[in-house]
């Protein structure tokens, strides 16, 4: 039969409702994310901190166990705000070496494949795209950050002879409210370098070089100047003294060296909002390819 007998009607079947094909993305990127054996190695050693200090909480509320281990010594072990500060640094780093493993893997295959203008063909619309790519890095950087941390605040509710929950609930918040802070900036901000950066390796560094760069231009900017304003392009600083405050943690810097809590939180909404332009520019159903 000769084509232009055909009779073509539009399909008027059921369809997917928006949210559902979001999560599939999300559900691919996140299998995506995971295939690698590299990205399971680094989530293992992401936990070891996490042991570490599940063993100090059970230490510090058996004094049996106290006394077997150390020998009888007389060492105390405080379980306090400062404790899980410490707990939130150390998956801070954690999280930004999975992010910048991750992020590229989301976004960089795509590009290299050309890849997009397939996926964007189909009804799904670019801020489905990136919202199905950003709620996969989200999910995997929280099972190194709030997740572990509230479950080791829970375990110290559990074990502790205390009415322990209700004295340190600011804890609990803190906890929560930093790490989400922390690992949102880092997927919006990986995933919008990552997009303009075919070659995985190449966006893998750029990761961190966004995040360590700034922070020792801005350490030296302040001291030569002696100016406070220059920690504003340290994002370690300036999370540090966030968390500090979220979980009532007296900041351990100079006074004339704290940042307001406006001027933080007005530099990550303004890192956020950059890296949405990027990913407006460079998340497109073609590529224009100059000759």
């Amino acid at each position: 039969m000769s084509v232009f007998k055909h009779e073509y009607r539009a399909y008027t079947g059921p369809v997917t409702s928006l949210p559902s094909r979001i999560v599939v993305l999300a559900r691919y990127a996140l299998a995506e994310a995971w295939s690698s054996k590299i990205t399971l190695v680094l989530f293992a050693a992401s936990m070891l901190p996490i042991v570490v200090y599940l063993v100090l909480i059970y230490l510090a509320n058996s004094p049996i166990a106290r006394a077997l281990i150390l020998r009888g010594g007389s060492a105390h072990l405080d379980i306090d705000a400062s404790f899980f500060l410490k707990v939130l640094n150390s998956q801070f780093w954690l999280a930004l070496v999975l992010a910048a493993w991750i992020a590229p893997r989301l976004v960089s295959f795509d590009l290299a494949d050309n890849a997009l203008p397939i996926l964007l063909s189909h009804p799904i619309s670019r801020f489905g795209y990136v919202l199905g790519k950003f709620i996969a890095l989200f999910s995997s950087l929280s099972l190194v950050t709030w997740v572990p941390a509230l479950l080791l605040f829970a375990y110290q509710g559990y074990t502790s002879p205390l009415p322990w929950f209700a004295a340190n609930f600011r804890v609990a918040f803190g906890l929560l409210a930093g790490s989400v802070l922390w690992i949102a900036l880092l997927s919006i901000l990986g995933l919008a370098l990552s997009s303009w950066v075919k070659w995985r390796m190449v966006a893998t560094g750029c990761i961190f070089a966004a995040v360590l760069i700034p922070a020792g231009v801005g350490g030296v900017a302040s001291l030569i100047l002696r100016t406070k304003w220059g920690l504003l392009l340290n994002l370690p600083a300036m999370m540090t003294q966030l968390w500090h405050r979220l979980m009532g943690v007296p900041d351990s810097i100079r006074i004339d060296w704290e940042l307001p809590n406006a001027a933080i939180l007005a530099m990550l909404l303004f890192i956020c909002l950059v890296s949405v332009v990027m990913l407006n520019v460079r998340i497109r159903a073609r590529e224009v390819v100059r000759g």
